[in-house]
């Protein structure tokens, strides 16, 4: 259970919107109710719409929907932006409003992250703020209007399932392996959005074709895959604001993909998963490089050097922790699981943020990982050359080829090392690195 706690509910009113936060960790220490930023908004209309936007994806169960339980957004103060997340009940939508210094225009009283309070009265107030006036936001307490200062705490109780969290850190791994795929400018993003099918469910490609995108039913040479057209619906309010929109993937577009909407100061970025039935907690991209031990000491190493910055530059984090680029890539993919990085898809570089779960809640969180330790804790596990290995289970011997990642077992044979490598395979290499091979 995850237990938020404000000390008054989020308000808008007369021209102010005050955000209450939770708990949370800031350049200064863990404050229950931090106060980052005091000014206005100078785009007041996209601000309240993107940030309206991330909270419903927050609210959101886009496989089967039905009624449950929401997550307060998370917001970030990195100095010269304010970062606010979410992720859907289903686990299977990323949403990030990055609004940035242009659309900015006050003080920050300190960086860090936390939650914060989105009630339905405000949602209500959001959508409809509109016209170029600016809003007065406060991200803490005291920026809340006086009657809400009543010394009534709200407080909220929401399961956090490890299915969620999961979900939360594989998405920022998956999403450092995009590249950009089209770009679109904003009468043709427009015409494009608008223009897909209105069944929620369809699973089309987007393919490049000069200017434009154009759909097909198939997969195509430089397409994107997008499966579950209706889970870009939170994009639609927004297409009033829209510049331009960029789209991400994979190098052979298959699987997941991220959606960006450049709005006036600020981008409001969707990442979908492969398919509406399966999550982001499934993939398997972190455990690679959380197999081997030494990451653990890494990411300590490089975590001491973070200071919620806005950006991460590989570069700068290896000559200061004396690291290769490599092991901090790595390291950053364990920090990302900690809850401690994000990924910018437009910047093509991290960002720190502190989630409210420790590096040992998710390691648990990683089953094939605890089976693969097991494994090779049992002695299970025998290499038989230098570059096979066998697996001795329960179901029987496996046979594992650790350059290519293959294998025996019905995972391999059902995914193909598409949701990453199996535990058999996380188990031979393990013991192949500890042999010194």
């Amino acid at each position: 259970m995850q237990a938020y706690s404000y000390a008054g509910p989020s308000t808008l009113s007369d021209g102010r919107l005050g955000l209450s936060t939770s708990g949370g960790r800031t350049s200064t220490g863990f404050l229950d109710h931090p106060r980052f930023f005091s000014g206005l908004l100078t785009q007041a209309a996209p601000a309240a719409a993107g940030l309206l936007a991330v909270a419903d994806v927050a609210l959101a169960r886009y496989h089967r929907p039905q009624p449950g339980f929401t997550r307060d957004p998370v917001v970030t103060c990195g100095g010269d932006r304010l970062r606010f997340e979410s992720f859907s009940a289903c686990g299977g939508v990323y949403a990030r409003l990055d609004v940035l210094g242009p659309a900015l225009d006050g003080e920050v009283f300190d960086r860090g992250t936390t939650n914060v309070d989105v009630n339905n009265p405000l949602r209500e107030a959001l959508a409809r703020v509109g016209g170029r006036d600016p809003l007065h936001v406060g991200v803490g307490p005291d920026e809340l209007t006086v009657t809400t200062l009543d010394g009534a705490v709200v407080e909220k109780k929401v399961p956090l399932p490890g299915r969620w969290l999961r979900g939360f850190a594989e998405v920022q791994v998956i999403a450092a392996g995009f590249d950009l795929r089209a770009e679109l400018a904003g009468p043709q993003a427009v015409r494009f959005l608008r223009g897909l099918p209105r069944r929620a469910a369809a699973e089309v490609w987007a393919v490049p074709a000069g200017r434009e995108l154009r759909l097909s039913e198939r997969a195509a040479s430089g397409g994107v895959h997008l499966a579950g057209v209706g889970r870009l619906a939170t994009m639609m309010p927004l297409l009033r604001f829209a510049k331009a929109l960029r789209v991400y993937g994979p190098a052979d577009g298959a699987g997941s993909s991220a959606w960006e909407l450049e709005l006036p100061g600020m981008r409001y970025t969707l990442a979908l998963s492969p398919q509406t039935w399966r999550g982001f907690s499934g993939e398997g991209a972190v455990l690679a490089d959380l197999s081997t031990d030494r990451v653990a000491d890494d990411a300590d190493l490089v975590g001491v050097l973070l200071d919620f910055e806005p950006t991460l530059e590989l570069g700068v984090l290896a000559e200061r922790s004396g690291l290769s680029p490599e092991r901090v890539r790595a390291a950053l993919t364990q920090l990302g699981t900690a809850g401690r990085v994000g990924y910018d898809l437009a910047e093509a570089a991290h960002f720190h943020r502190e989630l409210p779960y420790d590096r040992d809640h998710v390691a648990a969180l990683n089953p094939r990982l605890t089976s693969a330790r097991a494994l090779v804790g049992a002695g299970a596990v025998r290499l038989t050359g230098p570059d096979s290995a066998e697996v001795t289970t329960d179901g029987g011997v496996r046979h594992v080829g650790l350059a290519e990642g293959s294998c025996t077992c019905p995972w391999w044979y059902d995914h193909r090392g598409s949701r990453g490598p199996c535990k058999h395979v996380l188990a031979a290499r393990i013991l192949a690195r500890e042999s010194g091979r």
